[in-house]
């Protein structure tokens, strides 16, 4: 008897799986049948409840602030300065550069209740101070990732390696485009770089019009967008009007998404060119709103940077994410608050002061955080040059919201004594991300693509609504 194999079947078959292709071929083009048309992956859409937020302003203070310097005051580190934690608190705990029984740190810096709230912060957030009653403080977040790169990818995009949509992307792939002048999703960057990389705004396996647009802190606001010299207004337009009708043609032979995405792209650059250059001009904005920042208009930094994202919101662009690298306090942690308090406090109270005071804060939804916090231990290492720093500390940090539909003036969650692990009231990442969907109209578990034969969703078989930040 002989064996009848794989190869055997294409080889006696080969003509007639040759024909059925062909005539499948043919069917598609035949006359009458209806050809593939152009949808728009932009279109508005509606959400899957009436949404509180319109927008989503992220300041991710990548790196990981120091909670325990700035939010979540513990005067029992205090007595303990100089000593191990108790064994009982540690155990089976993982540390990037630093053993387990690691001296003890204590507060660096005095704290004092605020507003009429009463939130209790560092002497490193006067500004943030002054706006307590606006914002919803979450004193007991953690994360499953102890290393910068795959805890800022994972708060992102709710995975730890790189190739999963990130949440702006999913927030864009779902509500589309408020405007047809600007991205929908905007990334920008003030720090030193992100150690997660552009895996942080990448629409993963979504279409890619749906990737974040970086925006540049010096130039042009995006690369490629002026036109080269020599090239003038009529030669470009006969230019992209012949590429747009050989892309459609294409679409409609094929069918490929990303020819539809090559070609919003095209569009989108001629737009660019003259609402950029408006958007990025803060010259004709007031002095004093200047000054609330601490803006210069023509020198890049977080506060100009935070001005763009209210004009941006104004605009209606629905995501935008600031980065602001530089908070790895491995050592000298007093000196590194100093420095990223400096450049990040002011700006980050005005932007939710400002968009108050423009009629937006209802509508937009402001988060500030980094991936992690930061160790209740010193972090001491005379061969790297360290002393007096903190290691990463995934078990608990503090992020803050305010607007988009949060409760104002609250504070929600609280970590044990030591500031180790939460007590009560703790949130994971996905919680955080499922919160934010919430509040853009969408239910986490409800908004899915199909992928790879299966239904995927940013956070994946996790996450809960955090209810009680919900006003």
């Amino acid at each position: 008897m002989i064996e009848i194999t794989r190869r055997h079947f294409f080889r006696d078959c080969g003509y007639g799986l040759g024909k059925a292709a062909l005539a499948s071929l043919l069917v598609g083009n035949a006359r009458g049948a209806e050809p593939v048309r152009a949808v728009d992956p932009l279109a508005p859409k509606e959400p899957h409840f009436p949404s509180k937020a319109k927008a989503v302003i992220h300041l991710f203070m990548t790196g990981a602030p120091s909670q325990l310097d700035l939010f979540d005051y513990k005067p029992a580190l205090a007595k303990l300065e100089g000593k191990p934690l108790p064994p009982e608190v540690i155990k089976g705990q993982r540390y990037a550069f630093i053993r387990p029984d690691a001296a003890v740190l204590g507060p660096q810096f005095k704290f004092a209740k605020h507003g009429k709230c009463g939130a209790e912060l560092s002497e490193m957030l006067p500004h943030l101070a002054k706006t307590v009653d606006d914002v919803c403080f979450l004193k007991a977040v953690h994360t499953d990732q102890f290393n910068h790169a795959p805890a800022q990818i994972f708060f992102n995009t709710g995975f730890s390696q790189p190739g999963r949509p990130s949440i702006g992307s999913w927030a864009v792939y779902a509500l589309g485009c408020a405007t047809k002048e600007l991205p929908a999703f905007v990334v920008m960057s003030t720090g030193a770089g992100i150690s997660g990389g552009a895996a942080n705004w990448s629409s993963g396996f979504l279409p890619t019009i749906y990737t974040g647009t970086r925006f540049r802190n010096q130039g042009d606001p995006i690369l490629n967008v002026s036109s080269p010299a020599g090239f003038d207004a009529a030669l470009q337009k006969d230019t992209l009007d012949l590429v747009a009708e050989m892309n459609k043609k294409r679409l409609g032979a094929v069918g490929d998404p990303e020819i539809a995405t090559r070609t919003a792209a095209y569009e989108m650059a001629g737009r660019l060119q003259t609402a950029a250059p408006e958007l990025t001009d803060l010259r004709k904005e007031p002095k004093k709103v200047l000054d609330l920042y601490g803006a210069d208009p023509d020198k890049p930094s977080f506060a100009r940077a935070c001005l763009l994202a209210r004009r941006m919101v104004e605009r209606g662009v629905r995501f935008i994410t600031i980065y602001h690298e530089g908070w790895d306090a491995h050592s000298d942690v007093v000196g590194n608050l100093r420095n990223n308090c400096k450049v990040t406090d002011q700006a980050s109270a005005a932007l939710v002061a400002d968009l108050k005071r423009k009629g937006l804060l209802d509508s937009t939804l402001v988060v500030w955080g980094g991936e992690f916090g930061r160790t209740p231990m010193v972090e001491s290492n005379p061969v790297l040059g360290r002393s007096l720093g903190r290691d990463h500390h995934p078990q608990a940090f503090t992020i803050w919201m305010a607007g988009g539909g949060t409760k104002p003036g609250v504070t929600l969650g609280k970590t044990d004594e030591l500031g180790f692990h939460p007590a009560e009231g703790g949130v994971h990442v996905h919680d955080v991300q499922a919160t934010i969907l919430n509040q853009l109209g969408f239910d986490h578990e409800k908004l899915t693509y199909r992928h790879a034969g299966r239904d995927f969703r940013l956070t994946d078989v996790f996450g809960h609504v955090i209810k009680d930040a919900i006003a």
